[in-house]
């Protein structure tokens, strides 16, 4: 088990590796120049030579290989820097005030999520090519057709523009999280649904299950206790996979409900060519998937006794 561990960590570092240089390499690639952005585009005059204190305050003026070992040395020992934009303003300190927005948002979603599509698929694939089955099919392929931009705005516009009962954004109160959550669900409520009610219908096919109905058990804890247990290692795979788009689903969201979190975060700083966020939060985020990949890993030898990693 730690040698499996040791190996993936591993593995992990060496991906992390290469997106940090990717990274830094496309942000450098960019139209721009951060140093002009930082002095407004023009509205402010200064002579050249202050122009290039600027770029030696915040090391722009060194090699693109300086640059990265720096930030990279910054990283390993847990400094990111500071925001080029935000003048003064640490980076670390910046995505500790977004993380916990952007946590709040997935957790919520993905328990809302499981909560209704668990069930649904369960009973689904128990009632296979019943109204439901048809009924829970009907609701996943709209979930997954309905773009997150289309959907966030036509709630705000009918709970908070005209039947007022939320507000259209911001995180005033526990209310703002609502719609976003809502949001976010949805897409995840449909493909949760697909995935348990495909495992459930293989499962109830297994030799296993048929052996538990010839011991007599009733209908309830076979499928609860023997098909379902298995049945949730492919809607494991498919959480765990979904940590890996975390960021892509939240920009979107965020962005249009004006939430302070990761993605917004990520979007500004890239208009702005702020370096340093950006490269640090894909870092982050990079580090994220590695372990979640892990951890996945390892729940597979809980959820299905079957498999036991060497």
């Amino acid at each position: 088990m730690l040698r499996y561990i040791s190996v993936r960590l591993f593995q992990g570092a060496i991906v992390i590796f290469l997106i940090s240089i990717l990274t830094f390499a496309v942000m450098r690639l960019m139209p721009g120049d951060p140093v002009y952005l930082l002095m407004g585009e023009g509205q402010v005059r200064i002579s050249e030579e202050q122009i290039q204190a600027i770029r030696a305050r915040w090391g722009l003026d060194r090699s693109y290989l300086e640059q990265y070992l720096i930030w990279a040395g910054n990283m390993l020992t847990g400094q990111f820097g500071e925001s080029i934009i935000r003048t003064g303003v640490p980076v670390r300190e910046m995505i500790f005030e977004a993380i916990p927005v952007t946590a709040q948002l997935n957790i919520y979603s993905l328990i809302a999520a499981l909560l209704i599509s668990v069930p649904m698929g369960i009973w689904a694939a128990v009632r296979r090519n019943s109204a439901v089955d048809y009924t829970s099919s009907v609701i996943s392929v709209l979930g997954i057709a309905t773009p997150n931009f289309w959907l966030s705005l036509v709630l705000i516009v009918v709970f908070a523009l005209v039947l007022r009962w939320l507000p259209p954004f911001g995180l005033r109160s526990w209310q703002g999280f609502i719609l976003p959550v809502a949001v976010l669900a949805v897409e995840q409520m449909a493909v949760y649904t697909r995935v348990m009610r495909s495992s459930t219908i293989e499962a109830l096919k297994q030799d296993y299950v048929r052996t538990a109905y010839a011991k007599g058990l009733p209908n309830r804890a076979v499928i609860l206790g023997h098909a379902v247990r298995n049945a949730l290692l492919p809607l494991v795979t498919v959480i765990g996979f979904n940590v890996a788009f975390l960021l892509s689903g939240t920009i979107v969201v965020e962005t249009i409900f004006a939430l302070p979190g990761i993605g917004r975060l990520f979007t500004d700083s890239v208009f702005r060519l702020d370096y340093q966020v950006v490269q640090s939060l894909v870092v982050v985020l990079a580090v994220l998937v590695v372990v979640s990949n892990l951890i996945t890993d390892l729940v597979y030898a809980v959820v299905d006794p079957r498999i036991r990693i060497q």
